[in-house]
C-alpha cells in the first residue's frame, strides 16, 4: 500500500547540488510512497511538518543538515509518527549516530527498508534539540566560521577557525544545575548533548552519548591553559571514537534528565549548529519522543 509522506526539502543545505539530489530523491521513494515535497524557503521546517501532520501526512522526511531536522522534528514529538532523514548538511551529528547513512540514495533505502526506532529529543529554552547545545567556545567557533568557507570545506572549516580560536582561550564562570546536584567552577566551554557523533568532540567526556536512555551528557571543558585546551581536545576526540571515557582533571562530565546552566558573563550559545542566543539556558530530556527510521541489521 502506498504511503503518504511529506518531504521537507532544503536546497541551500550542505555542498552538493540541490537538484540532483532531489531527482535522487524521487527516484529511490516515489515508485513506493507519495511525496508532498515541500522546500524550505520562506516557510520553517516545524511549520511544514506540522501542517502536512494536520493534512493526513503518515510520514515526515527531512533532506537537510542538523539545523532543518531539528526545526522539523519538533512537529513530531510524542506522535509516534514515523520520521525519515536525509542528511545533506555539513555536519548532519545526528544522523551519523543513528549510522544513517550520508548518501543520499542510501538514505532513501533506510527510509524504505528500516526499522522505527524510539530515540530521545530535547527541549532547550523550550526549543527543539536533537544533538546538543554549545556554550562558550563551540559556539564562538560555529559564530565566527564563513558561510562560504563552511559550504566550501564543511567540517574544515569549522575546525580552522578553531585552531585560530585557541590563541586567545577565553574562562568564564559556569554554574550546572541538574536534579541531583549544582556545580560551580571556571571553564572555556560546556556542551550539553542529546546524542553526537564522533566528530563532535566537546560532547564525548562521559564513555559513549547513548540516544535513547532519557539522559542529557553534559561535558565541561576547563583547561589552564592553550596547551591543555589542544590535549583536552584530542582525549575528547579519542573518547568520541574509542568509547573510552576521559581521565583528566580539566574535564568534568556527567548525566541528567533536565539541566540548567548559567554563566557569568552571559556566554554565546549554539543549538544544534544554529547560534540561539546567550546564556542561561534550561534543558528537558523527552526519552524516547521520536520514533526515527533507521538501518535495520540487515541493510
Amino acid at each position: 500500500m502506498t504511503r503518504n509522506a511529506c518531504l521537507i526539502f532544503n536546497p541551500s543545505a550542505g555542498k552538493g547540488d540541490p537538484v540532483e539530489d532531489l531527482v535522487a530523491i524521487r527516484e529511490v521513494l516515489e515508485p513506493e510512497i507519495k511525496l508532498d515535497i515541500r522546500p524550505t524557503h520562506e516557510v520553517s521546517p516545524f511549520q511544514l511538518a506540522h501542517e502536512a501532520i494536520e493534512h493526513g501526512a503518515e510520514m515526515i522526511i527531512v533532506s537537510g543538515g542538523d539545523g532543518t531536522v531539528s526545526a522539523a522534528s519538533e512537529a513530531v514529538i510524542n506522535t509516534g509518527i514515523h520520521f525519515g532523514i536525509i542528511p545533506r548538511g555539513t555536519v548532519n551529528a545526528f544522523a551519523k549516530a543513528l549510522n544513517i547513512s550520508t548518501e543520499v540514495k542510501d538514505a532513501c533505502n533506510t527510509i524504505l527498508a528500516g526499522i522505527p526506532r524510539k530515540v530521545d529529543i530535547a527541549l532547550c529554552n523550550g526549543k527543539p534539540m536533537i544533538v546538543l547545545t554549545a556554550i562558550g567556545f563551540e559556539a564562538e567557533t560555529i559564530k565566527q566560521t564563513d558561510k562560504k568557507a563552511k559550504k566550501l570545506f564543511g567540517m574544515l572549516a569549522f575546525i580552522g577557525t578553531g585552531i585560530k580560536l585557541l590563541r586567545h582561550l577565553d574562562s568564564f564562570t559556569v554554574y550546572v544545575e541538574t536534579e541531583e546536584q549544582t556545580i560551580n567552577l571556571s571553564a572555556s566551554a560546556v556542551t550539553i548533548a542529546n546524542s553526537a557523533a564522533p566528530t563532535s568532540i566537546l560532547a564525548h567526556g562521559p564513555a559513549g552519548v547513548i540516544v535513547d536512555d532519557g539522559l542529557l551528557d553534559v561535558t565541561i571543558v576547563a583547561p589552564i591553559n592553550r596547551q591543555n585546551a589542544l590535549f583536552a581536545g584530542y582525549h575528547l576526540l579519542r573518547t568520541g571514537f574509542t568509547g573510552a571515557a576521559t581521565n583528566r582533571d580539566d574535564i568534568q562530565h556527567l548525566r541528567a534528565k533536565n539541566v540548567r546552566v548559567r554563566t557569568e558573563p552571559p556566554q554565546k550559545v549554539a543549538l544544534d549548529g544554529d547560534m540561539d542566543g546567550n546564556t542561561p539556558v534550561e534543558i528537558k530530556c523527552i526519552p524516547g519522543g521520536l520514533t526515527v527510521l533507521v538501518p535495520s541489521v540487515s541493510e
